[in-house]
């Protein structure tokens, strides 16, 4: 049995080590604290210093406020911070109504030559890249068989048409019926009509020119044989020539035949003066575009088939016209917007556009005169943003 000393003893160790341990303890709840507020201070510097203004003269851009928290004591804080933006104040101005485009040339008139019967090449008269006049002889097919066909139809018809002579001679006495006299007769209509078609086929052993033009080039040579449909050359009509181009449907009631155009030529960069003609009554319903052409004369073959050219239509001038900078508008999904200051704050408001240039676009509809239009900071302000504009 253990002593009342050792007893004591004994509780003496334990309290002791109890109270070691929660020395311990609190140690390391202090060192834990300890590198919370080491991490908090190093890594989160705002959230400590936003704490400081709160209590003292304001966050930075306060109006010497008292402390309320993270700055709110003062007119200014980063929630009331105005955004400095320039702006373009509308006005009514001159414009002249003109519609940028890209064309092409197209002759006046052009055909692929081919061959509408088969047989070999006997004689040619094509001069690549040089003038002919209309019904000029280009090329004779071989045709000795049908000249052959049609000698014999001839004597054919000479044959039944005495044949039909004499019909008719016994129909009028009375010695044959209507209807044998009506075989001969349509023996001879029938021959008649073959030869025909045997004439028809001999001009098409002789290519001409179906108008006045231009010959193209060509790989055929006398003795090459060819059969219907293969192509001989081109023939075209380039004084004058056409130009081609399209125009947004919004232009489409804009547009008039006799209504000037410019046209660029991109190879030499001349300007030339043609006049609309011809409208398609029509609008594509894929690009939405109106196809106009227009002529010029070409006189001095400036011009040749298939180049590309710049046009600019003239469609009138208006002094009334409402313009703003072209980075002032803000192409979206369901049209165009502009960004406008109304009371120091931004307002959007919902536009459409008219004509385009490199640095200015018509407002047809959306803003009025004396609108002030933001044309710097767009990316950064939203609708109800207070803004100031600066100069």
């Amino acid at each position: 049995m253990q002593t009342q000393q050792e007893t004591e003893q004994e509780v003496t160790d334990n309290r002791s080590g109890g109270a070691g341990r929660r020395i311990i303890w609190m140690l390391v709840a202090l060192a834990v604290v300890g590198a919370l507020a080491f991490i908090k201070i190093k890594y989160f510097p705002s959230q400590g210093a936003e704490g400081k203004g709160g209590g003292g003269k304001g966050a930075a851009g306060g109006g010497g406020g008292k402390g309320a928290p993270g700055g709110a004591g003062g007119k200014g804080g980063a929630g009331g911070q105005k955004l400095p933006v320039q702006v373009y104040v509308v006005k009514a101005t001159n414009l002249a109504d003109e519609v940028a485009a890209t064309g092409s040339i197209l002759a006046e008139e052009s055909v692929v030559l081919k061959s509408e019967i088969s047989g070999k090449i006997t004689s040619l008269n094509i001069r690549e890249g040089q003038p002919v006049r209309k019904g000029q002889l280009l090329l004779t097919i071989n045709a000795d068989e049908i000249q052959a066909q049609l000698r014999k139809q001839e004597y054919n018809i000479k044959l039944f048409r005495d044949q039909e002579r004499r019909q008719r001679t016994l129909l009028d006495k009375e010695y044959i019926s209507a209807q044998e006299y009506e075989q001969a007769n349509n023996q001879l209509l029938t021959a008649q009509a073959d030869l025909q078609a045997l004439r028809a086929s001999l001009t098409k052993a002789y290519i001409r020119a179906p108008f006045d033009g231009v010959l193209g080039l060509s790989t055929i040579t006398v003795g090459t044989y060819v059969s219907p449909g293969a192509e001989i050359t081109t023939l075209s009509r380039v004084k004058p020539v056409k130009i081609n181009f399209t125009v947004p449907s919004r232009f489409s009631n804009l547009v008039r035949t006799g209504d000037p155009i410019t046209i660029t030529d991109e190879a030499s960069n001349k300007k030339y003066e043609a006049k609309v003609y011809a409208l398609d009554p029509q609008i594509d319903p894929v690009s939405r575009t109106q196809t106009v052409r227009a002529r010029y004369a070409n006189s001095n073959n400036e011009l040749r088939p298939g180049a590309f050219v710049k046009v600019n239509l003239q469609l009138g001038q208006t002094s009334e016209a409402l313009q703003v900078p072209t980075e002032a508008v803000i192409p979206e999904a369901a049209g165009y917007s502009v960004y406008t200051v109304q009371g120091g704050k931004m307002v959007p408001k919902k536009v459409k556009i008219g004509v385009r240039s490199a640095r200015l676009i018509q407002i047809t509809e959306g803003i009025a005169v004396g609108d002030s239009v933001i044309r710097t900071g767009i990316l950064q302000v939203k609708p109800g943003d207070a803004v100031v504009i600066k100069n």
